[in-house]
Parts: C-alpha cells; structure tokens; sequence
C-alpha cells in the first residue's frame, strides 16, 4: 500500500466514522476509497466493516443512556442485530465481487426511498389497521412485526454496510418512532451490534486486507466520537433533511459508477 492509498483509505474513514454517527451512509466515503486504493469489491467491504467496527461501538456509547431508556425493546434490538449481522456477513462471503458490484445501487435505492418516505408509510400503515379494526396507541410498533422489519434489516446490515444507518433509521421511523435523536440512538446500538458481528465473521474468515484495515480503523474511530458529538447538537429537521441527501447522493453515485 503506498502512502497516497493509505491517505485516501484514512481520510475516507475518518469521514465515514463521522457520517455513520450523523445519519448513516458513511461508507459512501470508506468503501469508494478501499476500492480506490485496489481492494477487491468484496474485500473492501468486508474490511471496511472492520474498519467501521470501532467507531460504532463508541457512537453508540455516547448515546447509550438514549438507547437503554427503551428497555426490552433495545435487548430485543440487539438479539436481532446479532443474527442478522452473521446471516448478512455470510451471505456477503458467498457473493462474487461482481454479483455485488451490481446490487450495491439498487440496494442504496431501497435505503434512501424508505427513509424519505417513511412518514407516508407510517400514516398508510396506521390507515390500514384503522381499516382493519386493529387498535392503535399512538406508540412505536415494538412488536413482531417490528423485530422482523429490523431482522431484514441487520441482514442487510450485515451483508453491505454501505447505507446500513439509512435504512435502519427508515425501519424505525416506519415503525413509528418521530424523534430524530431517539432514532439516532437506537440506530447507533443497532449498527454497532450489527458490525460487531459481522466484523468477527470477516475475521474469521480471513476476508480482509489487514494493512487498509488498520489504516481506516483508527481514524474512523476518530470520526465516529467527532461525528457523535455534532449529531447530538444538530436539529432534528436539519438532520432528517441531511440523512435524505446523504442518501440520495449515495444513490445516484453508485448508479453512475455501476451502469
């Protein structure tokens, strides 16, 4: 690795780190600069959730007392997290890297379509189970239905990280949750979950490239603190409308590069 590949996979990640702590989509910065400097599509992926892996756990720490104020839910979260993760990361082994060069658009697409309407959503599903007779609290949906949305999820999460933030914060404001920073919160110990054990499943499996791993992984870490501590100053609407153009332009980026 020269020293230009080692100051773009840094930068990169520093800028991922902070992003992912903000609103999600940060790999837009971290996978494009691991491509950047030769690493195979799978590859980069894979060591790009490694690299990511530390600076989720502390994102999700520094809104932790946020998280944990929805008890089981959150545990529930976190079980979830864990198996969609490792059904993600192994489905991701089992991808070619040209299979997956061709998903990672339309899969960003998803993402950032879900988030930017997921207001629509939750008023048509509040409709429908008006319509239907079922009762309506006003509350999250933290039921079954909820913990198998998430369960997509993670598998998701797991499988490209790319966007991973996006979708997560789609999930839950489908679900039924309308405060910015307590989506945040439970997107944060989500993602770190769904990281953790992805980034275990990588290693194990001897799918990364140490030398940009290590590289991104310390500043991405950085950024991770940097980025949290911004997100929890931001307006709530400022915030919504940033997640929106960060994944757009994600979107239209890749679909650019891919066709």
């Amino acid at each position: 690795m020269t020293l230009t590949d080692a100051l773009l996979v840094a930068l990169g990640a520093f800028l991922a780190g902070g992003m992912n702590a903000i609103a999600g989509g940060g790999t837009f910065f971290s996978f494009p600069a691991m491509l950047a400097a030769g690493v195979p599509p799978v590859t980069a992926n894979a060591s790009n959730a490694v690299a990511l892996w530390p600076a989720s756990l502390s994102s999700a720490w520094a809104y932790r007392q946020e998280a944990m104020r929805h008890g089981r839910w959150a545990i529930l979260l976190v079980g979830v997290s864990l198996i969609g993760g490792l059904t993600g990361g192994l489905l991701l082994l089992a991808t070619s890297n040209a299979a997956f060069s061709k998903l990672i658009p339309w899969l960003l697409l998803i993402a950032t379509g879900l988030f930017a309407f997921s207001a629509q959503v939750s008023r048509l599903v509040a409709w429908s189970k008006r319509r239907f007779g079922a009762q309506t609290s006003g509350q999250p949906n933290t039921g079954l239905g909820g913990a198998l949305f998430q369960l997509i999820v993670a598998v998701y999460g797991g499988f490209f990280g790319a966007g991973m933030g996006i979708l997560t914060l789609a999930a839950l404001s489908i679900q039924g949750y309308e405060d910015m920073q307590e989506l945040n919160a439970l997107k944060n110990l989500t993602s770190a979950v769904n990281y953790t054990i992805a980034a275990l499943t990588f290693l194990i499996a001897g799918a990364i490239s140490w030398p940009h791993t290590l590289v991104a992984l310390a500043t991405a870490t950085l950024g991770g603190v940097v980025g949290a501590a911004v997100a929890k100053r931001m307006p709530a609407v400022w915030l919504r409308r940033f997640v929106i153009a960060v994944g757009t332009v994600l979107t239209v980026i890749y679909f650019i590069k891919t066709y």
